[in-house]
Formats: C-alpha cells, structure tokens, sequence
C-alpha cells in the first residue's frame, strides 16, 4: 500500500466563497500514481469546509441563503465566542456543512456518482487556507 499527502492553498476574495477543487484533486490524484484505493479531502481550517455535491451556481446560492439563515453572520454580539474575532458564525456554518470527504479511487479515477464534484467552501476568508488531500491505495 502506498500514501500521498498535498496540501491545497486558497485565499478567497471574500469572507464566503464556494471553490471547485474537483480539478486539483484530480491532479493529485495522478501525481500519486494509485490506481485503487481512497481519497480523503479535508479542510485543515475549523471556518472552512469541504463537500460534495453538484456543480450548479443556484445550489451555491441556496447554500449561502440556507446557511445564512441558520447562523446569520450579524450582528456579531449574538454570540458568546465573538470577542478577538467575528466568526463564530463560520464555525456553526461548517459544522453543518462538514470537514471531509472521501471518495473511492477506482482505475485511478475518483469514484463519483452522476453530476459529484468536490467544493472548498470558505465561511470566514481572505486570507490564506488550505486543504489536505490524502491518498492510500495501491
């Protein structure tokens, strides 16, 4: 068995940001040459996420308004960890939305379901962040 690790940088231009990543996982998938085996995706930032789902703007856009309405970002004295900074809303945002994913690695191929596609979504940016991309398999 083998293993791969990379780490994936990003600096969203605004404090939320859905990025596809499906094309630099990808790559990192045929850098490291496995052909059978798993690939975890995780966000190595506790105000960031990383999911799966389709590529369509509109979902993107229900997502924002869906999240926003659960831990709306203002006003800022709602929550108790806001203090040094103000992004408690972002920690309850990817709580919801998740750390990882994992997607079986198939003929060194991800292994997706019709219209998957992987997304980093940023709930507190710019500034840098990154993700980890790890590969076991053979």
């Amino acid at each position: 068995m083998r293993s791969y690790r990379k780490e994936l940088w990003f600096e969203a231009s605004q404090r939320r940001d859905i990025i596809h990543i499906t094309p630099q996982v990808e790559a990192c998938l045929v850098e490291s040459g496995i052909q059978e085996g798993l690939c975890l995706v995780n966000a190595m930032h506790i105000s960031a996420s990383v999911f799966i789902n389709d590529n369509e703007s509109g979902l993107h856009q229900d997502y924002e308004r869906w999240l926003e309405r659960l831990a709306p970002e203002k006003p800022y004295d709602q929550y108790d960890h806001n203090g040094y900074e103000d992004n408690a809303d972002a920690h309850l945002k990817r709580t919801i939305m998740g750390r990882e994913v994992v997607i079986a690695v198939t003929n060194g191929a991800l292994d997706f379901g019709p219209w998957e596609q992987i997304f980093y979504y940023e709930l507190d940016g710019l500034r840098k962040k990154r993700v980890l991309v790890k590969i076991i398999g053979a």
